[in-house]
């Protein structure tokens, strides 16, 4: 029965002011399903495009995880608050002397692979609890950092102190530090007041939906549709349906499995002089 429930995914429009959990809750109040979840949180004070899966899909969001985001926001220049954005309390205030090229210049040092530590008030665990609970509770947090990338960091325009910007990165990037690095780096401080995921991958926000009302699930193969493919003869699609290891296909890293017919089988991935299964679709 399980098998025979609606699966695939959801192009989700967050609003402001929720968490990405108080989403899904939301999500799986309107379809009526329990088994629902998301790739890749977004901050109360944020907005726009989660991935969500359902049912099956879930299984699948994984394979999302590389996927570039591209975010647009608001910094203001001159003020740092204990959460790096305008939710936090004001820690400090500096004057602001920077010109734009000093800006774009400043914006443009954070390209390439940086070292990142999560902010204090984030989800991220340290010690087995979230960091955010301790940052609440006063106590000093020690997240390690985490390379991250930044394909683009532009200035969209600039009316001191605020500017707007757009970024493009990678999977697991925050974009409050990288708006706070900047501060730094202008001597200034900076906090981030508005934010907005507007694409993950090839995923826009412009065919997302608001969570109350997620319209049609999208197919299942959307979610790893970027990844090379094999179309099994039928005896071993029927066996990898059950998970059984196959021979390899000679592909580096995730592939999909597919039936004959083109239904997806399952993510398989080489090993050796075999091919073992990630994630099994059970059979239709």
């Amino acid at each position: 029965m399980a098998d025979r429930a609606p699966s695939g995914l959801l192009l989700v429009d967050k609003p402001h002011g929720i968490t990405s959990h108080d989403a899904v809750s939301r999500v799986r109040r309107s379809l009526g399903i329990r088994k629902v979840g998301h790739s890749g949180t977004l901050d109360p004070l944020a907005t726009g495009l989660l991935v969500m899966g359902v049912g099956r899909g879930t299984r699948l969001l994984r394979f999302l995880s590389e996927f570039p985001k591209l975010y647009e926001g608001t910094g203001v220049l001159g003020v740092e608050t204990t959460t790096l954005d305008a939710e936090g309390d004001v820690v400090r205030e500096a004057p602001v002397a920077v010109t734009e090229p000093e800006l774009r210049a400043a914006l443009a040092s954070f390209v390439g692979d940086i070292e990142q530590a999560p902010p204090a008030y984030s989800a991220v665990k340290v010690g087995g609890e979230r960091s955010y609970k301790a940052a609440r509770r006063g106590e000093a947090v020690d997240s390690p950092s985490r390379r991250v990338h930044v394909y683009a960091f532009n200035v969209r325009r600039f009316d001191p102190p605020r500017f707007d910007f757009r970024v493009r990165c990678s999977g697991g990037t925050y974009v409050r530090s990288l708006v706070a690095d900047v501060g730094h780096a202008l001597e200034c401080g900076a906090h981030v007041t508005a934010l907005r995921r507007t694409a993950v991958g090839p995923f826009g926000v412009e065919e997302a939906r608001p969570p109350h009302d997620p319209g049609p699930l999208l197919p299942l193969e959307r979610a790893v549709e970027h990844l090379a493919a094999v179309t099994l003869h039928e005896e071993e699609a029927r066996v990898a349906a059950h998970g059984s290891i196959l021979g390899p296909a000679g592909i580096e890293g995730p592939y999909r499995a597919l039936a004959p017919d083109g239904r997806l089988v399952g993510i398989y991935r080489d090993e050796g002089t075999k091919a073992v299964p990630e994630v099994i679709l059970s059979p239709a």
